[in-house]
């Protein structure tokens, strides 16, 4: 996993903030200097927040864990959308549905409802409806689509929320911090810094910077699934060989107790010349009566 350097995060215009008079007080730490009225962002607390945010998610990825990316800002949505399927994380990247998180079980409905309409048009239901209620349930269907097919894979409740703009996505930092959901944000001089675990103090507004710490996240996440995808196989490898090991001990006691079987049937056959004994004896206790 490598961090971005002072230079790359410079380029990438991440240390612009917003105007001094639009500051929140709470960012303090993080700013560097102003000029000409604007807040300059410190890009070596930068860099160390990507870096422990980044380390953070590669550890919820290897657990097998989800991580749901929020952005409904213009410039954010496309990097979002790219960055986060290529690690197969859902995201939202339209208009937050409130009480996704709190309310998650009726979100999980309209998925299925999503779901239910696909099959109606495969199993000949389509066919038996008039054009109009057709058009109904098509445009249903792609409503449902923009809004939710991001997260139709999210059988439950996110490990983890990584926000762009956390002031703009307020409502769904405050449903995470409700039920405890750890929240990572790109977090401008503008925004409050409190609501949210994991600060990356950097410009939110330019897509180059949104891009460059989005590529480093997603990488170190993308990490944490492929060591996630070794460890199991290294399991399986050790279950294998430990079956391997289990099955000559077992071989072994049958063979051993197969070896013991033919002593036991070998012992009658010695002792069978002992019982005709008797008989000479009888041959020497008549050979007086013949005298």
């Amino acid at each position: 996993m490598q961090t971005p350097n002072f230079d790359q995060l410079l380029d990438a215009t991440c240390h612009f903030g917003h105007l001094k008079r639009k500051w929140n007080p709470a960012m303090a730490p993080y700013i560097f200097m102003e000029r000409n009225g604007i807040h300059i962002i410190d890009l070596y607390k930068t860099q160390a927040k990507l870096e422990e945010a980044a380390a953070a998610l590669k550890n919820i990825a290897k657990e097998g864990k989800k991580v749901l990316f929020v952005a409904t800002k213009k410039q954010a949505k496309q990097v979002v959308c790219d960055r986060a399927t290529s690690v197969g994380m859902p995201y939202v990247i339209e208009r937050w549905p409130g009480g996704m998180l709190t309310n998650f079980p009726t979100i999980r409905k309209a998925v299925k409802k999503m779901a239910a309409i696909d099959k109606m048009t495969t199993d000949g239901t389509f066919d038996n409806m008039s054009k109009r209620e057709r058009l109904q349930i098509t445009r249903q269907r792609a409503k449902l689509e923009k809004n939710l097919g991001s997260i139709a894979d999210l059988n439950r409740l996110p490990s983890a929320l990584f926000v762009v703009d956390v002031m703009k996505e307020h409502i769904a930092v405050a449903e995470a911090n409700r039920l405890g959901i750890p929240v990572f944000g790109i977090v401008d001089t503008n925004s409050n810094p409190d609501n949210v675990d994991f600060v990356i103090p950097a410009n939110d507004d330019a897509s180059k910077s949104i891009d460059i710490i989005l590529n480093t996240v997603c990488e170190a996440i993308k990490e944490g699934l492929e060591e996630r995808k070794i460890e199991k196989i290294d399991n399986k490898d050790e279950a294998v060989e430990a079956e391997a090991e289990a099955k000559p001990r077992r071989t072994r006691v049958r063979r051993s107790r197969v070896a013991e079987e033919p002593k036991a049937q070998e012992e009658p056959k010695a002792e069978e010349p002992k019982a005709e004994a008797p008989k000479a004896e009888e041959t020497k206790a008549e050979e007086p009566k013949a005298e």
